[in-house]
């Protein structure tokens, strides 16, 4: 009776209260739902299916290798090519095939493809019956749209296993079988199993995106289910065709994703994957996609709580490579007056690196205006970064035709540069299969197999061992380290991505910059390497430590969701504790990393911004993702107005180039560019500043950095040093320079003195 009762008081809550919460939700189900852990069809334990090992296919090379190299990956997805590539120019056998079994890495289905005729921001196309018909979503459980409350499941092996962690490509932690463990696995291996999404809302569900467990030792995969669909999560439909209840064909490996598109759509408000059979030596494990669109439903309160919409008028799609480079031109036309295309040099396969500049005088370096870089696409399957500085680029161009106070203000006194793709052969090849098929690392490395992130060269480590060899007398600059040696030859391991990046950072006077990368949400600062060479996580801080977690911490903040306490990690780690922020080697160590590279060999400061669990969103989610970003965007473009700047000339007033500005206090010098200007980041404080330049009397001042926007001007004339001033008369007059002569004439004197 008292269980009743309480049944009846849940009831009226949902009827005359609010919504429930989350967590109200989730427990009002686990009450309601009786059936929990009930079998999805009382009939089958009459023909059970018992597990074996797969049925005898033809087997492509490689298809059970532990992915460890580019090679390997390769090799996989060439020899299974041909097994899931639809043919191409015959859609009625593509729907026969479709409608019998998806084979492994199903070629991206027509919702994926563009078409690069209209470049008009916000345009949309007509579409065909059969388009439309594949044009549903994926529901969202890579994205964590889909939260945790609403995946469900028959059984579990453990918690670390749970229906939470069976969504598509989410990454094992560190240490398997602990709580951050790699898919949903089924407590039992038997056909009664299953694992249910709650889509809170009547939905259309046209396919199914699977994978098998993350492990590097465990090899656990399903290879065929049932597919059913409810309204109330005890009656269940399953889905048919022709010839009777559907069984789809799953995975042969546990990386390679796989598409199923249902023979009909199904609609209902809770979708089951019922694993039928499962890789012999292995157990029922799975980590998956749906495809869906949700039914108009206006009082639908979960619906209302995560609708996301935008009032930009942009081009939210995705753009291949002659796309993007149109969409620049069309940029570079509507705004010719502040922005400027060009490239920095080529990939591998010949494609050229296309930067896009914006500024109140584009293609020239303005004394006292600082120059500021974005940069995206190094890992060429991470595709948000790109496509969010195509529509940055956009709504700058529409902003300052508008009128917006503060971009025109931005675009005036700074010299912005957009590099969306430093990789695009890596991008080509992610975007052969799409934005939900590429799995975690298909087009991450270049044509050549190479990670630009990490291609360059270790300055960390010269400059560690520098400082730490005893009676060291001459003094280890900790600035502007050179590059060595091994580097510049032909024949070392070096992208030709990465030798671009590299003349593109020296030749411009960079003072901030970031790179937009995927797969977490989280902003990293350097160092990215730990200075002990037995640990692979340590804080490893460099000598401007709080410059760069205010820094990171000013892109952080301003976006939508990365310091929010309440969202659940992507993977593994847990970013809430430093509020979106991390140090790269206390996450992990990485040796030559742009970041590193950047603060040691140049000017600039440069962080990373992981933008999303997802590498490779859908189309779909790009508007949602342009306005979790803008405002971050904008905001850390403007902090390259922070610290002080100035120029530092002779008594004639020309600029100093390469004048050292040292801060007292910080262990970390820049220089200034070849007119004499300079701009050092800091934080809000006051500072004593020394310019010191070869041939002149160093100079000191104290500069305060206020907490308003925009740098403190603190400028230095030096004078000539005694020795230069004498240097210049005796070549003036064709004499030889006394120069350093005198320091061993004293010290021959003082010798003959005490002799």
């Amino acid at each position: 009776m008292p269980g009743n009762w309480l049944m009846l008081l849940i009831l009226l809550h949902g009827c005359l209260a609010r919504p429930p919460d989350d967590h109200d939700y989730y427990h009002q189900e686990i009450l309601t739902r009786d059936h929990y852990y009930s079998y999805p069809d009382p009939e089958e334990s009459q023909t059970p299916l018992e597990p074996g090992p797969e049925p005898e296919e033809p087997q492509q090379p490689g298809m059970e290798v532990i992915y460890e190299t580019q090679d390997t990956r390769d090799e996989v997805y060439q020899a299974s090519k041909k097994d899931f590539q639809p043919k191409k120019g015959n859609k009625k056998e593509d729907k026969t095939h479709v409608q019998m079994q998806a084979k492994n890495g199903s070629k991206k289905s027509e919702k994926n493809k563009k078409s690069p005729e209209k470049l008009v921001f916000g345009a949309t196309e007509e579409k065909t019956f059969h388009e439309v018909r594949e044009s549903c979503p994926p529901l969202g459980l890579e994205t964590l749209k889909v939260t945790d409350f609403q995946l469900h499941a028959s059984t579990v092996k453990r918690y670390g296993l749970g229906a939470h962690r069976g969504r598509l490509n989410i990454q094992a932690g560190v240490n398997e079988n602990d709580l951050y463990d790699g898919a949903w696995c089924a407590g039992r291996n038997d056909a009664h199993q299953w694992i249910e999404i709650d889509a809170r809302r009547l939905t259309k569900f046209t396919g199914v995106i699977t994978q098998g467990r993350n492990s590097l030792w465990l090899s656990d995969w399903v290879t065929s289910y049932r597919v059913m669909v409810s309204n109330d999560s005890h009656s269940w439909v399953v889905s048919r065709n022709e010839s009777g209840e559907m069984l789809f064909q799953a995975n042969s490996e546990k990386e390679i994703p796989v598409l199923n598109e249902l023979p009909e759509p199904l609609t209902g408000r809770y979708i089951r994957i019922n694993p039928r059979s499962w890789y012999g030596d292995g157990n029922i494990c799975m980590r998956i996609e749906i495809l869906g669109c949700p039914l108009p439903d206006p009082n639908n309160y979960y619906h209302r709580r995560n609708e996301m919409t935008t009032s930009d008028n942009l081009d939210f799609r995705h753009h291949n490579y002659k796309e993007m480079r149109q969409l620049m031109k069309v940029v570079n036309e509507m705004c010719p007056n502040i922005t400027r295309v060009y490239n920095i040099g080529r990939s591998h396969q010949g494609l050229k690196l296309y930067a896009m500049e914006m500024s109140d005088n584009p293609g020239e370096h303005e004394v006292g205006e600082p120059e500021f870089r974005y940069m995206a696409g190094a890992h060429g399957n991470e595709v948000l970064g790109r496509e969010l500085l195509l529509l940055l680029m956009q709504f700058l161009c529409q902003e300052y035709q508008a009128g917006n106070k503060r971009i025109r203000h931005l675009i005036t006194n700074t010299r912005l540069h957009f590099l969306p793709a430093v990789n695009p052969d890596g991008f080509d090849k992610a975007a052969d299969l799409g934005s939900e098929l590429g799995g975690w690392s298909l087009g991450r490395w270049t044509s050549d197999g190479i990670d630009i992130n990490n291609n360059f060269p270790d300055l960390n480590s010269l400059l560690w061992e520098a400082e730490d060899r005893p009676r060291n007398i001459r003094r280890v600059p900790n600035h502007h380290i050179p590059i060595p040696d091994w580097f510049q030859h032909e024949n070392a391991t070096v992208a030709m991505e990465t030798r671009a990046l590299i003349t593109w950072m020296e030749k411009i006077p960079f003072v901030l910059g970031a790179n937009l990368q995927g797969g977490e949400l989280v902003v990293s600062y350097p160092y990215d390497m730990v200075r002990s060479p037995w640990k692979t996580q340590e804080y490893t801080e460099t000598p401007d430590d709080h410059v760069f977690r205010w820094l990171a911490y000013s892109y952080a903040s301003t976006h939508r969701h990365m310091t929010d306490s309440s969202r659940r990690p992507c993977h593994s780690e847990d970013f809430n504790k430093e509020e979106g922020t991390v140090n790269g080697a206390s996450w992990h160590t990485v040796a030559g990393s742009i970041n590193d590279f950047s603060y040691l060999h140049t000017n600039c400061f440069e962080i990373s911004i992981y933008l999303d669990c997802d590498k490779y969103p859908h189309e779909s989610e790009l508007p949602e993702q342009w306005e979790n970003n803008r405002e971050s965007l904008i905001v850390f473009m403007e902090q390259v107005h922070r610290g002080v700047k100035g120029v530092v000339r002779d008594v004639y007033g020309r600029g100093i180039a390469s004048a050292i500005i040292s801060v007292e206090g910080i262990n970390h010098d820049i220089r200034t560019a070849s007119d004499g200007d300079y701009w050092r980041l800091l934080n809000p404080g006051e500072y004593a500043v020394t310019a010191r330049a070869e041939g002149f009397t160093s100079s000191t001042k104290n500069c305060a950095v206020g907490y308003e926007m925009g740098a403190t001007r603190c400028d230095f004339i030096l004078a000539k040093s005694n020795l230069a001033r004498i240097k210049e008369i005796m070549q003036k007059f064709g004499k030889q320079p006394v120069s350093m002569s005198l320091r061993r004439r004293r010290i021959r004197f003082r010798l003959g003195h005490h002799a």
